[in-house]
C-alpha cells in the first residue's frame, strides 16, 4: 500500500464510528479508575499524531519530555498542549504546539481526523489527538525546554503484539501496575498509550 492510498483509507476511517473508551481501555491502568473525574476547572488540548513517509515506510513522531517537577515529567508522547484562546479550534491547537514543539511547519500539514476525546485525571485535560501527514519527511527542531529527544517510529513496530507489556509504574511516591507499549527501548504508557491503541483499533477495521 503506497502512503497516498494509506492515508486516504485512514482519513476514510477517520469518518466511521470510533472504537474510543473500548479502545482505550486495552492500555488503561486500574489506578486511573480511582483518580479525579472532569470537573469545572477540567481544560481542553490536543495532540499532533503526524504520519510521513522515508524509504517507502510509515513513521511519526513521538517524543520524551524531560525531566521537571510535573506529572508528565520523562514520558514518551505525541507533540501537543493546551488549548489558547488564540486557537481558533483544537486543530489548531494541535498544529501550533507541534510547531512550537519539534519545529514541523504547521502550514504543511494535511489534517486527516481526529480519535476520541480522552480525559487525562492527573493533569485535568480533556485531549483531543489530531491525525495528519506530511508529504515529506520533517527535519526536526526540538525545543530544549519541552522536549528531550524526538523519536521516529515505525508504524510497524506499534503493530507488533511483542511491544505490549506491563509493569510497575511509580508517580510522585504511587506505585501501580499499568499496560504499555516498548518502543525504541522506552516504555510509552498512560493517555499516549490509549490514543496509540485506538489509533491501531481504527487501522484493523
Amino acid at each position: 500500500m503506497t502512503f497516498f492510498e494509506f492515508t486516504n483509507l485512514l482519513q476514510h476511517q477517520l469518518t466511521l464510528p470510533l472504537p474510543g473508551a473500548a479502545a482505550h481501555e486495552q492500555m488503561a491502568s486500574a489506578r486511573r479508575l480511582q483518580l479525579n473525574q472532569p470537573n469545572e476547572r477540567t481544560r481542553r488540548s490536543a495532540v499532533l499524531i503526524l504520519f510521513y513517509e522515508h524509504h517507502d515506510e510509515l513513521f511519526l513522531p513521538l517524543i520524551l519530555r524531560p525531566k521537571y517537577d510535573g506529572v508528565h515529567a520523562g514520558q514518551m508522547a505525541f507533540p501537543g498542549g493546551r488549548f489558547e484562546k488564540t486557537d481558533e479550534s483544537l486543530v489548531r491547537t494541535a498544529l501550533r504546539e507541534a510547531q512550537e514543539e519539534i519545529g514541523i511547519k504547521a502550514a504543511d500539514v494535511q489534517i486527516l481526523g481526529t480519535l476520541s476525546e480522552l480525559f487525562i485525571p492527573p493533569s485535568n485535560f480533556y485531549v483531543l489527538p489530531v491525525v495528519g501527514k506530511l508529504s515529506y519527511r520533517p527535519v526536526f527542531y526540538p525545543d530544549p525546554r519541552e522536549v528531550e529527544r524526538v523519536f521516529e517510529v515505525n508504524l510497524k513496530e506499534i503493530t507488533s503484539e511483542a511491544i505490549v507489556g506491563t509493569t510497575e509504574i511509580e508517580v510522585r511516591s504511587f506505585k501501580f501496575e499499568a499496560p504499555f507499549y516498548l518502543i525504541q527501548d522506552h516504555k510509552v504508557w498512560g493517555a499516549t498509550a490509549m490514543m496509540i491503541s485506538e489509533l491501531l483499533a481504527v487501522l484493523k477495521k
